[in-house]
């Protein structure tokens, strides 16, 4: 995205970023850069109409109480406090703050996006959380949605964009060039869908957490290996990040920055001090003096065998079965 990271791991979206000393003590454990929490506009829109209704029943029982709320124009529930939470964020780190954004409308994808840029964040991480549930609804009509909002989020701001993409689409790489087209500076390989679940007993549909595990990285490192230095864009890799090993695997296929919250979760914010001291000690035994004199070696357009990545690998995968 064009910005000097200390280094290569980064804090991805999560609630940890809420709180400002959370932040301060990632800095502190190693973190090149802090994706804070998304702003959800529905959330927003659902707070805003709240105040409202708010504030009419409490002014038809007493007239004086207006004097104790700001006009509606002015009041903005939920962006006035992470708009603050950049700035303080800013005041008492170094490393770079980036927001991220989950927005319903055009008006609301730019208006967010102008307001965090104006608080001084580095960069925006535009994370499109969208399920395309109707079954009248194009794959076409799905990638257009996406291109759009990139576009029209580009025209407003100047600071840089990363997009944070699901592995659904059918010509992935295809759509990482239009996003690159529409004026991305970033892709973050993979936007991890949190699906529903059932309790076959009381017969509700549960909305509860899973963390990533290490196991699941096997995805983004296929794409960020076929993608890595083919499109003029960062990537970001944000699956599965448990521990060096995993920064070290997504390096070596091309990704510029790690991301990780799960881990953090379970081991603590600290973990990215353990996290980083292995990743140096791994460089040392491999005689790696950088980051960037690792990065991409394992990609598919510098290995001897680039079909590694493509059908030839299926079919050795299905004989090393056969043959176990």
């Amino acid at each position: 995205m064009g910005l000097k990271l200390p280094s290569p791991i980064v804090v991805s979206a999560s609630t940890l970023s809420e709180d400002v000393h959370n932040i301060v003590q990632m800095e502190d454990a190693g973190a090149g850069a802090v994706v804070l929490f998304s702003l959800f506009e529905e959330q927003i829109q659902k707070e805003n109409a709240l105040y409202e209704q708010a504030l009419k029943t409490t002014t038809n029982i007493f007239a004086e109480a207006m004097d104790y709320f700001p006009d509606l124009d002015e009041y903005h529930v939920g962006t006035t406090q992470y708009l603050e939470l950049i700035r303080k964020a800013k005041e008492r780190v170094d490393i770079p703050i980036i927001a991220s954004l989950n927005a319903i409308t055009t008006e609301g994808w730019i208006d967010y996006a102008m307001q965090v840029e104006e608080a001084g964040a580095a960069g925006l991480e535009i994370n499109i959380f969208y399920i395309p549930a109707d079954v009248r609804l194009s794959g076409e009509a799905v990638e257009r949605r996406y291109l759009d909002i990139v576009s029209e989020v580009r025209k407003n701001i100047h600071i840089p964009i990363a997009v944070k993409l699901n592995p659904y689409f059918s010509a992935t790489g295809n759509m990482a060039k239009q996003i690159s087209d529409a004026g991305a500076n970033a892709l973050v390989l993979f936007n991890r869908f949190y699906q529903p679940d059932f309790d076959i007993v009381r017969l509700k549909v549960l909305s509860n957490l899973q963390y990533s595990e290490s196991n699941e990285i096997r995805l983004p490192l296929l794409w960020i290996a076929v993608l890595y230095g083919k499109l003029p864009l960062s990537l970001a890799a944000t699956t599965g990040v448990q521990s060096a090993q995993e920064v070290v695997k997504y390096i070596l296929a091309g990704a510029d920055v790690t991301m990780t919250a799960s881990a953090l979760y379970k081991f603590g914010i600290n973990h990215l001090r353990t996290m980083t001291n292995e990743l140096k000690d791994w460089m040392h035994m491999m005689g790696f003096d950088t980051v960037e004199a690792f990065r991409g070696v394992m990609s598919q357009q510098n290995i001897s065998d680039p079909t590694a990545y493509e059908r030839a690998n299926y079919i050795r995968i299905l004989e090393n079965v056969k043959n176990t």
